[in-house]
């Protein structure tokens, strides 16, 4: 008895050794990279799922050439949002233009340990009725119909993020911040090719009720402050499922940064995440599979798929 309680307190303290020699170690190869060298291999390994580095404000954004630009959007995504532990206001937007229904869609909000926000150019294939809004899939914009799309995301008097680009998919995410939907501020500028896109677009934004003080036109740009609480009302079951995901997503936030309490700057935690843990690395980019990888019989992880590209 007293062996076996002897080798178990070995096993232990053994544990514990090698995990303190291990955290030293990633510690030592964040601290002797020079930051070019940070910013290349932290977007090598993001890259894949997605995503870039942003520097300048130390957020993490998307790629153009993202993977999801292959699955498009639908709304069951907003609906199941919560599953996946995103807790965001949105608010999407239909407009007819050149024989299209179109889709432009505006997020912020909590996802995961993300504090972050979201803008999406998508089209479908042919005009839509108002009914088939909710099941419809829409597909991301070709490479002629991307839009140049600007936003600062704010939360009080900080300004968390502001990122310009041409593109079809704007985000930033802000690593191990907590909020909630209705603290953030979402300030956006999309600017359109001609007057009469940009006023289908116009005619649609305000028949989703949002206040027309929000709203100004200067040119063929259209600015949109996205704000405070949304007047969307959900049921008892999506409040609970909202409030539990919102539960854990706080309590994840302070753990990503007790574990990366070493550092403070973004590309650092995850360099030092990537060393330490690295399967915890990756998990927190991916943390749930794509379903449409199932019917892909010759891969058993999605990030094996040619189809999905993770």
């Amino acid at each position: 008895m007293y062996l076996s309680i002897g080798i178990v307190l070995l096993a232990l303290l053994l544990l514990v050794v090698f995990g303190v020699c291990r955290k030293r170690a990633a510690i030592k190869k964040v601290c002797s990279m020079s930051s070019c060298d940070k910013c290349e291999l932290l977007s090598s390994l993001i890259a894949p799922f997605g995503y870039c580095y942003d520097s300048h404000w130390d957020i993490i954004s998307s790629r153009v050439d993202a993977w999801q630009r292959e699955i498009g959007y639908t709304a069951l995504f907003d609906r199941a949002a919560a599953s996946f532990n995103m807790v965001f206001d949105y608010l999407p937007v239909y407009f007819i233009w050149q024989e299209r229904t179109w889709l432009i869609e505006f997020w912020k909000g909590q996802y995961g340990i993300n504090t972050g926000a979201e803008i999406g150019v998508y089209y479908a294939d042919r005009v839509l009725l108002p009914g088939e809004y909710s099941t419809a899939h829409f597909n991301a914009v070709d490479d002629s119909d991307m839009l140049l799309m600007s936003f600062d995301l704010s939360k009080g008097p900080n300004t968390l993020a502001e990122i310009s680009k041409r593109t079809w998919w704007l985000t930033a995410f802000c690593m191990g911040r907590f909020s909630k939907p209705e603290q953030l501020c979402l300030r956006t500028a999309i600017r359109f090719p001609d007057r009469d896109m940009m006023h289908s677009f116009l005619n649609a934004l305000h028949e989703t009720g949002v206040d027309r003080d929000a709203v100004s036109v200067c040119g063929c740009e259209l600015q949109i402050c996205f704000c405070g609480p949304q007047n969307r009302h959900y049921g008892w079951f999506a409040r609970l499922q909202r409030r539990w995901a919102q539960f854990w997503n706080r309590i994840f936030c302070k753990v990503y940064l007790r574990i990366t309490a070493p550092f403070c700057a973004t590309i650092d935690r995850l360099l030092y995440l990537y060393y330490l843990l690295p399967f915890a690395f990756r998990k927190m980019l991916t943390p749930r599979k794509y379903k449409g990888c199932r019917k892909c019989k010759k891969c058993k992880k999605c990030r094996k798929c040619k189809k999905c590209k993770e």
